[in-house]
């Protein structure tokens, strides 16, 4: 049966359907912590753990958690990969080497996208992650339905355990952001209107033309044509156009420097 969706929230504010981050026979405290870090930062909650090496609950990685305890707290322990991964529907494998294995390999970016549409079609997912020093086991990457490999320099490609966990959160977050790619904060004044931008055009061609710039035989419209596209383009608030009539201003009436 297909989870409720929670009351009153949309599944992106509430964490709904967001992945199970799965730690296989972690190594260090400090780098559950990190892990518990990185899915806080990008909306995920839910951790599992496989056979971590030292004791549980761990001091270090509490402290390493930096405002994500509760995270540790609702961590749920597991005895093998199999147990912790039972439950989903599916689940990827993020390792830099398939070791001969035939597998699907999906780019982080890609694998945030399946994981929401997974989600979106009410199936439980999950991210398995291996431990430091060696990695996922062949057996953990075969319950998997594909691999996670992230793009990095050849001669320097190995993550640790919470940079791991932190791109393929970022990719997760990511795909569920309905906003623009290229967003620009707004100026705290409203937009120029044209006929204040036509204002700054007249007043900026005038003291050019005072100034002898635009003099040049058969170029004047083309040289006014590319300066109206330029201040066009830069998109200016009304207090901006003010600012540089203002600038325009004191340098034609600004005295000649001293011999």
């Amino acid at each position: 049966m297909a989870e409720d969706r929670p009351e009153g929230e949309s599944a992106q504010q509430a964490g709904w359907g967001a992945p199970a981050v799965i730690l296989v026979a972690p190594q260090l405290g400090e780098n559950i912590g990190m892990a518990a870090r990185a899915m806080l930062n990008f909306g995920l909650d839910e951790m599992r753990l496989v056979r971590p090496r030292d004791a549980w609950p761990n001091a270090a990685a509490e402290s390493a958690a930096a405002g994500a305890e509760r995270i540790l707290e609702n961590a749920r322990h597991f005895e093998s990969t199999a147990e912790a991964v039972a439950d989903l529907g599916y689940v990827l494998a993020a390792t830099g080497r398939v070791r001969g294995m035939t597998n699907r390999v999906l780019t982080p970016r890609r694998a945030g996208r399946k994981l929401r549409e997974c989600a979106s079609a009410s199936v439980r997912v999950g991210v398995l992650f291996g431990p430091e020093a060696s990695g996922l086991a062949n057996d953990d990457v075969a319950l998997s339905d594909a691999v996670v490999q992230v793009p990095a320099n050849p001669a320097f490609h190995s993550l640790n355990l919470a940079q791991a966990v932190l791109v393929l959160a970022y990719e997760w977050f990511a795909a569920g952001d309905a906003g623009p790619e290229d967003a620009m904060t707004l100026p705290r004044t409203r937009p120029a209107n044209k006929a204040e931008l036509m204002g700054l055009f007249e007043h900026l061609e005038h003291a050019l033309d005072a100034s002898g710039f635009l003099s040049i035989e058969g170029k004047r419209s083309i040289m006014v044509r590319n300066l109206r596209n330029l201040f066009q383009r830069a998109g200016l608030s009304e207090q901006e156009v003010r600012t540089l009539r203002g600038v325009i201003a004191t340098l034609v009436h600004a005295r000649p420097p001293e011999c």
